[in-house]
């Protein structure tokens, strides 16, 4: 039998507020535990709740990049659950009037399948601590700093049917986000979770299957991982006769498996009630319109307007356009050395090669726009070559602070040497080391010719204008 994974997505992500949704405490990531806390994110008695302004903002903003109806009269609901991590027994959240609803995402994904996925709602709420574990497994402590800072939940219909499907739509909410300055996505802090609700049913069948849900898994390949496995586990218990129960199931990313947690529960479960210490929100049409008048220009924006505007490929401009970072050091860059396609080229061959080896982060990066215009015109006035460039390159983006690019080219003597009796002697060499070599070219292997450029370009450390030295072999093999 052919099988279908049927999946729905529940997406936490931490706004970038500096402080609270409910207090004053401050956001930052980190810090000694129990240090950004205070009687009122940790719930003590007689404490009031106060909500953030720029919670709200940047919640309706998120609601609106994301296409949904913004609900003009919302409030917030307790729901009651406990958890060692949440000292006040309770989640300030939304479930009756969430703020944002009957959303979608447009989506291409990897292998360019075009997609779009409904979001059912976003809400607002706050998030709850964390508990470290002792190394020995003797104890467990909480850390109530993160009690507290603000979260939306984007909660998406059951329109997923692939993992790459879900990576796609992931990389399109943070790229969203990142653009909006709402959050810094950073998955490896937590600051953007990801719970995947996923069931199996025959292929061609209407009806879904019994789900279970995977909970805050933290990163794209965790999540391929974990799609993966618990689709086989549930395939293959229907197939031997078992029954699937709704759970919530821990996905273990050393052992590459889901474990039960608890039984799924609903929502009456949660006892909710309307939350009594904060008023309903009112959101006017001229809030909504002086948002939406605010909003960037997003990543497809900007894929189109490169390939307009530079004669940018598509492929290339939507990795480019694909973080906010990457992108504004693009354009800082181009509006500053006025060449776009070789900005491009740096950043394809040299930056996305540090990104995918050496795990750098775009939002790291410290490379200046004036430093990187810098080095293209030097490349571009052919003082170093492109084979010399990247060794230079390198030091640069890694430098991390002061680096005089001027002084670094001469003191290592990396100026291209354009002298073409210089070549030439080199060339000569080349030729009276390797006499085996020539003959064979003589006898018409003209293969041959690379073997001698690259000799030559070794001979003189790599600094040779490479049209030079071509133009000067084949002069010399002609004399042959």
């Amino acid at each position: 039998m052919e099988w279908e994974i049927v999946m729905g997505l529940e997406v936490h992500v931490e706004l970038a507020t500096k402080t609270k949704i409910f207090c004053s405490c401050t956001t930052e990531f980190g810090g000694a535990p129990n240090t950004h806390c205070c009687p009122v994110c940790t719930g003590m008695p007689g404490t009031l709740p106060v909500l953030n302004k720029k919670v709200l903002e940047y919640a309706v903003k998120a609601g609106l990049a994301l296409n949904c109806d913004i609900t003009r009269y919302n409030k917030f609901d307790r729901k009651n659950y406990f958890y060692p991590d949440l000292p006040k027994a309770y989640q300030i959240s939304q479930l009756y009037l969430p703020f944002a609803k009957n959303g979608h995402v447009d989506l291409v994904t990897r292998s360019g399948k075009e997609k779009t996925v409904r979001i059912h709602e976003i809400h607002m709420e706050e998030d709850a601590g964390k508990l470290v574990h002792s190394a020995f497994g003797e104890a467990t402590f909480p850390d109530y700093n993160r009690c507290g800072v603000p979260l939306i939940e984007i909660v998406s219909e059951p329109d997923f049917r692939t993992s790459e499907e879900v990576i796609a739509y992931l990389e399109k909410l943070k790229t969203t986000f990142e653009y909006l300055g709402i959050s810094d996505c950073k998955m490896q802090e937590g600051s953007m979770r990801a719970d995947v609700n996923l069931s199996v049913r025959p292929k061609g069948s209407e009806e879904f299957g019994t789900r279970t849900e995977m909970k805050n898994i933290n990163s794209f390949k965790a999540i391929e991982r974990a799609i993966a496995f618990e689709s086989a586990r549930q395939i293959e218990a229907i197939e031997n006769g078992e029954k699937i129960v709704q759970e919530t199931r821990r996905w273990d990313d050393n052992k590459g498996k889901t474990f039960a947690m608890l039984s799924k529960e609903n929502a009456q479960d949660y006892r909710y009630f309307p939350e009594p210490d904060i008023p309903p929100i009112s959101i006017n049409d001229d809030t909504i319109k002086e948002y939406l008048d605010a909003m960037p220009e997003f990543a497809s924006d900007k894929v189109k307007r490169y390939e307009a505007e530079f004669g940018i490929a598509k492929a290339d401009a939507e990795i480019i356009a694909g973080s906010k970072y990457l992108a504004r050091l693009f354009e800082d860059t181009v509006a500053i050395c006025k060449d776009a396609k070789e900005v491009k080229y740096w950043i394809m061959s040299q930056i996305m090669y540090f990104m995918n080896e050496k795990g750098v982060q775009p939002e790291d990066i410290t490379l200046s726009a004036e430093q990187f215009a810098q080095f293209v015109k030097i490349v571009l006035a052919d003082r170093i070559n492109k084979q010399t460039g990247k060794v230079v390159f390198e030091e640069m983006f890694f430098s991390k602070g002061e680096f005089d690019l001027e002084k670094y080219i001469k003191d290592n003597n990396l100026e291209q040497v354009d002298d073409t009796e210089a070549i030439r002697e080199a060339v000569l060499v080349v030729f009276a080391n390797n006499p085996n070599t020539v003959e064979q070219y003589k006898a018409g292997q003209t293969k041959v010719v690379g073997f001698f450029v690259g000799q030559v370009m070794k001979q003189l450390r790599g600094k040779a204008k490479p049209d030079t030295v071509n133009r000067v072999v084949a002069e010399e093999l002609a004399k042959l």
